[in-house]
């Protein structure tokens, strides 16, 4: 013991030494029993220690980030949610903008659907990519390239060129999105308050994908703009997220990500990703929730992208009234993760999500049986509300799940996965309504519910001891 002791006070000294700039503090803890089969594990005390240089205890882990510590986190939280925020404006701006598209171009529902199924490449190419970008570039990467992906695309779009130029350019869109969703996913995810702070990180994207139908319906169906100038309120966003994250994530280089996550293993992580991915017991906790995940944000992006034309052409309403009706899903959405996000940490991510996924279900077969414009609206709100705390509860669920050496890998790989699903469901929703009709969106979204229930059940419990440890942490 006296050796020991000795040894805590000699690294103390050389971390008081130190001039970190994120001045990050660190703790000892007793690490509780794994409950995905993994043993404990010896991690750095701190992220910017030269592990050659300080032998660290086995018995030491660095303390997680806080939302205000270091100060600068204030600054970058504030340009993460912005970031968010125009994801969402993003996704959600096609559902009120088709119709119009339809018209403006003459295209059918399965041609627009390639608005949908176009971003699939650049998430898929983000998936694959993502954790090497990670290590080549940093959180400065996620901070620049996204902004200027999406800043161009809307560019582009904005001058209203023909649709096949839409289609290719928002590839660049859907790479620069995913690359910065898995990322802020994965350095949140394993933040003090992880759950609370994801709720307001998609918090900012529901409030995104509110706006956007709100002002595009306003712009297009009341004043009479042409579709294409929603987009200048895109390129004005863009500008500002590109001006304001970029400083605030110029430090967070890719030397300083390595040095902070050496124990990931290799200079690009094919460590930690091959682990995550292809080895058990951390492969089954990452492929499940990613799948999860894929199917969760394919009825996100379906319903709220489809609503408009269902309530528009099942429902009969007015156009405007059902802008309204996607703004009423949205809204439901961002207030359920603003509410929700601090009641489901109490009762557990696994029980919270297997409460709230049945009461969606539930409000789901009413807004199918129910042919009423109103019902209708309400239904899709409560759908929206329980949905909303789904995606950052299971990305807390992962963190809790696996060591914390794989959290990167494995949150980045279910974030950009989940992307993913927001481009083949509801594309694949528009391909079977031009044979079908649009009203095939009902059995689509109820039976994409009841399968992502399945694979949440699958998933491994979280014992309470691990949610203890990181509800302290």
């Amino acid at each position: 013991m006296p050796h020991q002791q000795d040894e805590n006070l000699e690294i103390e000294e050389k971390l008081q030494a130190r001039d970190d700039i994120d001045h990050e503090s660190s703790t000892s803890v007793s690490l509780a029993p794994d409950p995905s089969g993994f043993a404990n594990e010896k991690l750095p005390t701190n992220h910017n220690v030269d592990v050659e240089e300080v032998s660290t205890p086995s018995f030491a882990v660095s303390a997680p980030q806080k939302w205000n510590q270091p100060q600068i986190n204030k600054f970058r939280l504030l340009a993460a949610f912005w970031g968010f925020l125009i994801n969402g404006a993003h996704d959600a701006a096609f559902g009120p903008l088709i119709p119009y598209l339809e018209t403006y171009y003459n295209l059918s529902y399965t041609v627009v659907s390639l608005l949908f199924v176009s971003p699939f490449v650049g998430y898929l190419v983000a998936a694959i990519v993502n954790n090497r970008m990670s290590h080549r570039f940093g959180r400065r990467g996620a901070a620049t390239i996204a902004p200027i992906t999406r800043l161009i695309p809307y560019i582009i779009i904005a001058v209203h060129p023909p649709f096949p130029v839409i289609v290719v350019i928002l590839m660049f869109a859907g790479f620069g999105s995913c690359f910065q969703d898995a990322s802020w996913n994965a350095w949140i995810g394993t933040m003090s308050n992880a759950n609370q702070l994801l709720g307001f990180l998609h918090g900012f994207y529901g409030l995104g994908a509110l706006l956007a139908p709100l002002i595009a319906t306003s712009m297009v169906a009341k004043y009479h703009r042409p579709w294409y100038e929603f987009y200048y309120v895109m390129i004005g966003a863009s500008c500002f997220e590109l001006l304001i994250a970029a400083p605030a994530f110029w430090s967070e280089t890719g030397a300083k990500f390595r040095q902070m996550h050496a124990d990931s293993g290799g200079i690009d992580g094919k460590s930690s990703t091959k682990e995550a991915l292809f080895t058990r017991p951390a492969a089954r906790v990452t492929w499940l929730c990613a799948f999860f995940l894929l199917g969760y944000v394919g009825v996100e992006v379906a319903l709220g992208g489809w609503i408009v034309t269902f309530m528009i052409n099942i429902r009969n309403a007015e156009a405007f009234a059902s802008g309204m009706t996607a703004t009423g899903f949205w809204l439901g959405l961002t207030v359920g993760r603003f509410i929700l996000g601090f009641i489901t940490p109490k009762i557990g991510e696994r029980t919270a999500i297997t409460i709230y996924l049945p009461l969606t279900i539930g409000f789901q077969i009413l807004f199918w049986t129910v042919p009423s414009f109103y019902a209708s609206t309400i239904s899709v709100a409560f759908e929206g509300f329980f949905l909303g705390p789904i995606f950052p509860a299971a990305v807390v669920a992962v963190a809790r799940l696996l060591p914390k050496r794989l959290h990167i890998s494995a949150i980045s790989t279910a974030a950009a996965l989940g992307k993913c699903g927001g481009s083949i469901f509801p594309f694949a929703v528009g391909a079977i309504a031009q044979a079908k009709g649009v009203q095939v969106l009902q059995p689509i979204i109820l039976a994409l519910l009841v399968v992502v229930l399945v694979l949440w059940l699958c998933l491994p419990r979280i014992k309470k001891q691990q949610e203890a440890l990181a509800d302290d942490s």
